[in-house]
């Protein structure tokens, strides 16, 4: 029986982590020279509410967990943040950031498809960030949905989460706060709303995204810093 069950024990890996890439988008120790938890954060932040039926999401408190075991499980040597979002909940895509910024570990973020609004400061939260040519990033001032009181204190509050993902952002790549917010401001480029839309070789240039590569130079980045 023991023998039975030592034979079964690489297919019920296999299940769990079949269930592990369906359930939650990651894939926990990759098989390669060092293992590196992948992590994917797809379509839509979703904070404390939740999404509408039917719409591709990234549950924080999914997410929360697994950096949490990343960083204690002492056989991951590294993370790897794959990207394509559209933004979504500002205090959970910050809380997200701040707590892959804490990672000890040797960290990198790929972005693909997209890195708007929120997904901004996850996408440079890591030790070295990547971006592919294609992918675009949206650099606009924070939204809110629903209802809001019109007082100054309101417009206040808005300052403050502002201000908390400009400042972020320029202390974890190298855009200053005035370059963020003269993108963020500017009006022109997207139709009835302000910002900016930068692609992958462009979010270089400006210094927000630290290198432009693809999935071989992110891993490639991380094995070397591993073995350093």
């Amino acid at each position: 029986m023991a023998e039975q069950n030592e034979k079964n024990t690489p297919v019920e890996e296999q299940r769990l982590e079949k269930e592990e890439i369906e359930d939650l988008g990651s894939v926990y120790r990759t098989k390669g020279p060092h293992a590196i938890h992948c992590l994917t954060v797809i379509g839509q932040i979703e904070g404390h509410s939740e999404a509408p039926q039917g719409q591709k999401t990234t549950k924080y408190e999914h997410v929360i967990p697994q950096l949490v075991a990343a960083q204690e499980d002492p056989a991951v040597e590294g993370l790897l943040v794959i990207l394509n979002t559209v933004g979504g909940d500002v205090e959970a895509g910050l809380a997200l950031a701040e707590l892959i910024a804490s990672v000890s570990k040797p960290s990198a973020t790929l972005v693909l498809g997209g890195g708007h609004s929120i997904g901004i400061p996850l996408a440079v939260s890591a030790r070295r960030s990547f971006i592919v040519p294609t992918a675009t990033m949206t650099v606009h001032p924070v939204r809110h949905s629903g209802v809001i009181l019109g007082v100054p204190q309101t417009m206040r509050s808005f300052e403050q989460m502002q201000q908390r993902i400009t400042g972020f952002v320029a202390a974890h790549s190298g855009m200053t706060e005035k370059r963020y917010t003269d993108l963020m401001l500017h009006t022109g480029e997207l139709v009835m709303d302000m910002g900016t839309v930068l692609d992958g070789r462009r979010a270089v240039k400006e210094k927000l995204i630290d290198e432009l590569g693809g999935l071989s130079d992110a891993l490639a980045w991380l094995y070397r810093e591993i073995e350093r």
